[in-house]
């Protein structure tokens, strides 16, 4: 026998995740590399004596998860003790919010800001109970009159201040906000401590950034929970200069030289793919070019680890803030607009059109932030008027979320092979609460998977961690059922699609993204050994009980990096 395998998988119900989504049951990795697919007679004789042998018992082998749309760094920052964690259900209420505010002023010296993340108005019972309420500077004054107070919603598109935060950064009744950002006031004028889109640049500037200790242990603390979902591969969807300002750099140019130092220490253990972000909201074509110049060339030295595919381009906001660019009103007025650079429609549509065709014509892959029905059609049109000025054979652009993402914008992007990045824990999230912004109709449309596939656009699916948690069960569930998190109501049941179909926006699709389909993303002889095994058998489960089905070993280049399960 010439050599041996590493791995042996036998018994378990191989998802391969081919063209055919065919199912074996046992699988061989040998050097990091999937040797062997097929049943007991297959891989039996590569098993040696070093050879680990796992006895599946009826268990899933999948393809190793790629949740590609995820900030690493942003997400390992939310959580303990970089930040108070005031995520539904642990936080359900703006009083929740401030009795976790008031642990924390007790636990660090007088003055030292604190931050906090993941509070959402549709999950605090005040707000709920009436949606006129909001969070305001008064709920966190009672408790922490003396240390600032820097709260981020869970969509990262609002921030909630207290008073000495606003005195601190100099925000007041007559101060402007930015281009593209909202300061949310009273009927007196004043601020309530909300600032909306870009005007919590104003939050950022003022805050200590990221030492390169907190982006190192953040993003090792990300990494630990991605082991741990059997997640292999994501996409870091904009880190660059845009980024300084946001979550006190996470999404930072120094981000990503922390992300190269790790690995070149032999700690990454998950594949990644990374954006760039040359500007943040509100900014110029000329401004974003001459950005993206500076940034020059990746020439990363193992590009199945860490690879730089492209640029990240805000478009518009998001629905729940009524700052995504519509076609048709908000409930209650308003369309929206594009947020790049331009005093009219018009001139914000040739701006957005000039940034993607230089980052076109540059030669990156563009993944661009749209959520808005009317900005989805903008953007489909720019990816398809840039490669007709500069034809491309391969350039795999996609839209970011599309909500709203019109029968139009299909079209387009299908007939040149571009693509869209859902995100169904989103919509598990936020299902309960569009009405109020959008009505019944658009919100239960929201995230139109079944439409986009048939359609023939590549879908692929991410978290949007720390938007979400970057739990690809839950995903998976929400693409197959379309029930809400809040009250499990069925929301747009037309958009369902299969088991199948939303396994291949995790794996295969999600690899289509990362131009790497061709050698991860399905379980095929040849292919790197990038694995997740769930307990008990994910193609006969009761769909509500995925979210719970634990990930008992994580694989990633034949290295095992996630194991609790017994051979």
């Amino acid at each position: 026998m010439g050599t041996y395998a590493d791995l042996v998988f036998l018994g378990g119900r191989v998802v391969t995740v081919d063209a055919e989504f065919s199912v074996a049951s046992a699988l061989a990795v040998t050097g990091g590399i999937i040797s062997a697919v097929g049943g007991r007679d297959d891989v039996t004789p590569l098993v040696g004596p070093d050879t680990r042998v796992v006895d599946l018992r009826g268990a899933t082998l999948l393809p190793g998860i790629n949740d590609s749309h995820l900030h690493g760094c942003a997400f390992g920052m939310s959580t303990p003790p970089l930040s108070v964690p005031l995520a539904h259900p642990a936080v359900a209420s703006i009083a929740d919010a401030a009795e976790a505010v008031r642990e924390a002023v007790g636990q660090v010296p007088d003055g030292q800001w604190i931050t906090g993340h993941g509070w959402d108005t549709g999950y605090l019972d005040e707000c709920v109970a009436d949606p006129s309420r909001l969070p305001s500077r008064h709920d966190l004054d009672a408790v922490s009159p003396d240390h600032p107070v820097v709260l981020y919603s869970f969509s990262g598109h609002a921030t909630w201040v207290n008073s000495k935060a606003l005195e601190l950064i100099g925000i007041g009744r007559d101060t402007v906000a930015p281009p593209g950002g909202a300061i949310v006031v009273d009927e007196a004028g004043e601020p309530t401590g909300l600032l909306h889109e870009g005007a919590q640049a104003l939050v950022q500037n003022a805050l200590p950034p990221l030492s390169r200790q907190e982006r190192t242990d953040a993003i090792r603390a990300n990494l630990a929970t991605l082991a741990g979902l059997g997640v292999t591969s994501y996409t870091e969807p904009g880190l660059g200069p845009g980024g300084d300002g946001i979550m006190r750099g996470a999404l930072g140019a120094e981000t990503l030289d922390v992300y190269r130092r790790l690995l070149a220490d032999g700690e990454l253990t998950a594949r990644l793919g990374v954006l760039l972000l040359p500007t943040g909201m509100a900014s110029t074509a000329e401004e974003f070019a001459r950005t993206l110049a500076d940034l020059g060339e990746s020439g990363d030295a193992d590009p199945r680890r860490l690879a730089i595919h492209g640029v990240k381009i805000f478009a518009d906001g998001i629905v729940p803030n009524k700052t995504s660019w519509m076609h048709e009103p908000y409930v209650g007025g308003g369309c929206g607009s594009l947020c790049v650079g331009g005093e009219t429609d018009a001139e914000r549509v040739a701006e957005i059109g000039d940034m993607i065709r230089h980052a076109h014509t540059a030669g990156y892959q563009l993944g661009v932030h749209v959520t808005g029905d009317r900005a989805c059609d903008t953007v489909a049109d720019a990816f398809a008027a840039a490669m007709a000025e500069h034809p491309r054979s391969d350039a795999r652009h996609y839209v970011i979320h599309g909500d709203l993402l019109t029968a139009h914008s299909m079209k387009v992007l299908a007939a040149h092979g571009f693509g869209v990045n859902m995100n169904p824990t989103i919509k598990w999230t936020v299902a309960d609460m569009e009405e109020e912004f959008v009505g019944v109709e658009r919100a239960a449309y929201a995230w139109p998977y079944r439409d986009a596939i048939d359609a023939g656009v590549r879908v692929a699916s991410g978290s949007d961690a720390p938007v979400t948690y970057p739990d690809w069960r839950q995903g998976v569930a929400t693409m197959v059922l379309r029930e809400s998190k809040a009250a499990g109501r069925v929301s747009g049941p037309e958009q369902r699609i299969g088991l199948a179909e939303a396994i291949r926006t995790y794996t295969i699709d999600a690899a289509w993204q990362d131009f790497a389909d061709d050698w991860k993303g399905s379980l095929e002889p040849g292919k790197v050994a990038d694995l997740c095994v769930l307990d008990g058998d994910l193609l006969t489960a009761d769909p509500h009980d995925i979210p719970e089905m634990p990930v008992v070993l994580t694989v990633m280049d034949g290295q095992v990096v996630h194991d609790t399960l017994r051979d």
